[in-house]
Order: C-alpha cells, then sequence, then structure tokens
C-alpha cells in the first residue's frame, strides 16, 4: 500500500521560508514523477509544481516560480518543496501526490496523480 505523508507546514510572516517535504513508502519512489498541489478555502485544489522520476526536469505553476523549487532524494523516498518569498495569498493546504509508476514524467493535472498525501497546512501572515 502507497502512503504519502506531508510534514514542514506551519505559520510564517511574509517573507519567510519554509519547505516541505513528503516521505512515500510502499513501491518504489524513483519510478515515480511527483508533485505538490494546494488548495485555500473555498478554492479548488491547484497544481503548484512536479518533478520527474530522475529528478531532471520540473514544472511550475506561474504563481510560484522563481520563489519555490521542487526537488526529490531517491535514496531517502523524499521530495521537498522549498518555499521561498512566501506571500498571503499562499496561504493553504499543501498535499503531496505520486504518479503511478508508469508515468516518469512531471504533469499539472490533478487527475495524473494516483495515490495523495494526507496535507499540511502553511499560513502566511501579512
Amino acid at each position: 500500500q502507497v502512503q504519502l505523508v506531508e510534514s514542514g507546514g506551519g505559520l510564517v510572516q511574509a517573507g519567510g521560508s519554509l519547505r516541505l517535504s513528503c516521505a512515500v513508502s510502499g513501491r518504489t519512489f524513483s519510478s515515480s514523477a511527483m508533485g505538490w498541489f494546494r488548495q485555500a478555502p473555498g478554492k479548488e485544489r491547484e497544481f503548484v509544481a512536479a518533478i520527474s522520476r530522475g529528478g531532471d526536469s520540473t514544472r511550475y505553476a506561474d504563481a510560484v516560480k522563481g520563489r519555490f523549487t521542487i526537488s526529490r532524494d531517491n535514496s531517502k523516498n523524499t521530495v521537498y518543496l522549498q518555499m521561498n518569498s512566501l506571500k498571503p495569498e499562499d496561504t493553504a493546504v499543501y498535499y503531496c501526490a505520486a504518479r503511478n509508476w508508469l508515468h516518469g514524467a512531471p504533469a499539472v493535472l490533478i487527475t495524473e496523480y494516483n495515490y495523495w498525501g494526507q496535507g499540511t497546512q502553511v499560513t502566511v501572515s501579512s
């Protein structure tokens, strides 16, 4: 059974930084592309960033380009999201997601991901 567990969320002032982690168990982590999504209160879940199985290809939402960096450590079965220059509009629950092992390319659509974590809250105060 695949499990994804996010950590690293919290409360931070605008302009600050946080690093989210997502530990994956129960599958061959290095075979799967991974992604981060977020959902703010009253809004749809949206794409944030994604990374290929080998870590050599990444994609970002326009709203976070230049501020967020996705990375992975296949030896630790963990994917990260480094968030810098945080803004109040970044406040949301952040979810980690994994694609099926057949798909190694980063993807932006929610429907392209098969496994999800429980989410971690990020709150940015102004």
